[in-house]
């Protein structure tokens, strides 16, 4: 059996979850997918793949041999594409997983010109904001705020991001306006829980104070805060890029706005490879760039 084909099988398999249709896909049966999973599971000695009639996943060891045999790979695709294209371009599917606050118009530009200019390139996003594994799931790149990295994956920082406090103006008739970052202890406040789950939120700078407010609203995703906000719930923490056209038309006010609340990085994620394919590491240069990511925040 080819070892190279059930390799292939195995990866592709582990990353759809499905044997039909991979099967499909490859242009085989389904029975011959299975073969070629097996071949590969009695050559390392491990089962790879837990299977039954509904579900297929990873197994721990499965995980790990995936990551391993991923880049390789993928740098044997490109370098098939070189020979018989004579340079090696960025092609194949891009599967990105974004925080739910890039589903707006500036990041879906910023895949309109690289498409553009990589026209072999397509892309796959997920805008859930869960926790994922990355090497399980294939994903190529994750742009997080905040995260904290597993074994095998690397961060490159894009950019600063500045964020302020923030309410609605009928909220803060109620509540009142605060007069110093004090008069927010124990005030009502939407916590994004990957960063201030707690409700504690730090300001003026790397060796300021904290105030401590009480999440009364609780997400990883950042939209639902976003509009909580505006429907006068409580106080938000948010990117100032996200804000600053509510504030501008009054459906938001900034709350001390001459605090300095806190600054992160927005950062990609990757697997920690020796060689990254061709379409993530454009991506990644292309992200970094004067037209990417500090463009929409600056």
């Amino acid at each position: 059996m080819d070892t190279l084909l059930s390799l292939r099988v195995f990866a592709e398999v582990a990353e759809h979850k499905n044997f039909s249709a991979v099967a499909e896909r490859l242009n085989i049966s389904p029975a011959m997918t299975s073969k070629h999973v097996k071949h590969v599971e009695a050559r390392v000695g491990a089962r790879l793949l837990n299977r039954n009639s509904r579900n297929v996943s990873l197994t721990e060891a499965g995980a790990q041999y995936l990551q391993t045999i991923r880049p390789l790979l993928d740098g044997l695709m490109e370098a098939e594409a070189q020979l018989s294209t004579d340079s090696l371009s960025p092609r194949g599917t891009l599967k990105l997983s974004l925080p739910v606050w890039m589903s707006n118009p500036d990041f879906a530009a910023i895949l309109t010109t690289y498409h553009q200019q990589n026209p072999h390139v397509t892309f796959d996003v997920d805008l859930s904001g869960r926790k994922i594994n990355m090497v399980e799931e294939g994903v190529d790149l994750a742009l997080r705020v905040a995260f904290k990295l597993d074994e095998g994956l690397i961060a490159r920082k894009l950019a600063e991001v500045t964020f302020q406090m923030v309410a609605a103006p009928a909220f803060l008739d109620r509540f009142g306006r605060p007069q110093t970052p004090d008069d927010l202890n124990n005030a009502p406040m939407l916590a994004y829980s990957h960063v201030a789950a707690d409700g504690r939120v730090k300001f003026g700078g790397e060796n300021g104070m904290d105030v401590k407010l009480d999440p009364i609203l609780k997400s990883s995703n950042e939209s639902i805060l976003h509009q909580a906000a505006i429907a006068g719930m409580g106080f938000a923490m948010l990117p100032n890029w996200a804000a600053q056209n509510d504030v501008k038309d009054g459906r938001l006010e900034a709350v001390l706005p001459t605090v300095e609340w806190p600054k992160l990085h927005i950062q990609a994620i990757y697997a920690d490879r020796s060689y990254l394919p061709a379409k993530v590491r454009s991506f990644l240069d292309f992200l970094a760039g004067p037209d990417g990511v500090s463009a929409v925040l600056k």
